[in-house]
């Protein structure tokens, strides 16, 4: 019978969150999940930064400006960077066994 800490997997963690041993469906996902959260949080800054904007009396903007100009730029930007951050791990991952 092996225990918990036995099984874990070696090596780099980030909060706890192993950065080794994803499949390919896994290293997709991480990329594409990490690229839609950045979307929705930078999204909802601007939306919130152009609210207050408009509060203090300046010239309105149309909030819809946010998804296009904020958010998807950062959204692609992590994509670019994440996708080939996680392939690069499982090519590392199939390499290795």
């Amino acid at each position: 019978m092996q225990s918990a800490h036995l099984s874990r997997p070696a090596g780099r963690k980030i909060f706890g969150f192993p950065l080794q041993g994803f499949g390919l469906f896994t290293s997709l996902l991480l990329s594409f999940a990490s690229a839609l959260t950045t979307f929705c949080l930078t999204t909802m800054v601007a939306i919130f930064g152009l609210l207050v904007w408009n509060l203090g009396g300046h010239h309105a903007v149309n909030f819809a400006d946010t998804y296009l100009y904020v958010g998807l730029p950062a959204s692609l930007t992590v994509l670019a960077i994440a996708l080939p951050y996680f392939l690069t791990q499982w090519v590392r991952a199939k390499l290795h066994s």
